[in-house]
């Protein structure tokens, strides 16, 4: 497991489960599916980072583990097949009126993407495929991202690189006033390849000129200040 100590106190287990859960924070009762908590790890891990309380009910309610060591292998065993890469995590435990409660804190990666993946048995064959996804946090829940989003985040490791030309300005031009554009509506408006377009509102947004909204898997850009 690739991973670092981070220490939460009984304090820090009272807060977080008062503040519910949202964009930074799930609460699992108990995991048995390895490729299930993967899925949350990678999408921490590709958006603002957070922590998962395992032992801890939907409804707030601290219920604990049942055995520390089970709980581990199945983190240990999503981290090694069910993730690529491996971001970094760290693992904890708290223990509150004699139940034990295991935090995993993940840390918003600089290795952005990380793919969640599952080895699939496809139904008209007994060959085995392998499904590669990258989820995100969107509110409480773990989305499927765009393709613009996994673009952002892997333009993310290069240098920014901007050209404010005519075709952008006239970009700029209509976002003010229009309140926002998908990357097919600027393909077409630019008479330009979907990827040029792609390329050139990634591009836009990691300048601070564009913010990119994702809801329900469907990216869309508006004026960063306007």
């Amino acid at each position: 497991m690739t991973g670092y100590k981070q220490k939460y106190s009984v304090p820090n287990l009272l807060d977080l489960v008062a503040e519910g859960e949202g964009l930074r924070i799930e609460f699992k009762r108990l995991i048995h599916s390895a490729p299930k908590i993967a899925r949350s790890i990678t999408a921490f891990a590709n958006t603002s980072g957070g922590v998962i309380l395992i032992g801890v009910d939907d409804d707030r309610r601290i219920v604990g583990i049942h055995s520390e060591k089970e709980t581990l292998e199945v983190i240990d065993e999503a981290m090694r097949f069910h993730i690529e890469p491996k971001p970094r995590i760290g693992v904890s435990f708290a223990e509150f009126r004699c139940r034990m409660v295991l935090f995993v804190d993940i840390p918003q990666s600089p290795e952005r993407p990380h793919f969640h993946v599952e080895r699939l048995i496809r139904r008209d064959s007994d060959k085995r495929g392998v499904e590669r996804r990258v989820f995100i946090r969107e509110g409480s829940h773990n989305k499927a991202a765009s393709e613009e989003c996994i673009e952002l985040m892997l333009s993310s490791r290069e240098p920014v690189r901007v050209s404010f030309t005519n075709r952008e300005r006239r970009l700029l031009d209509w976002l003010n006033r229009h309140d926002r554009i998908t990357a097919e509506e600027f393909a077409d408006n630019a008479c330009i390849p979907m990827k040029e377009a792609r390329r050139i509102l990634v591009s836009l947004v990691r300048s601070g000129a564009l913010r990119l909204d994702t809801v329900s898997g469907r990216s869309s850009y508006s004026l960063a200040f306007h």
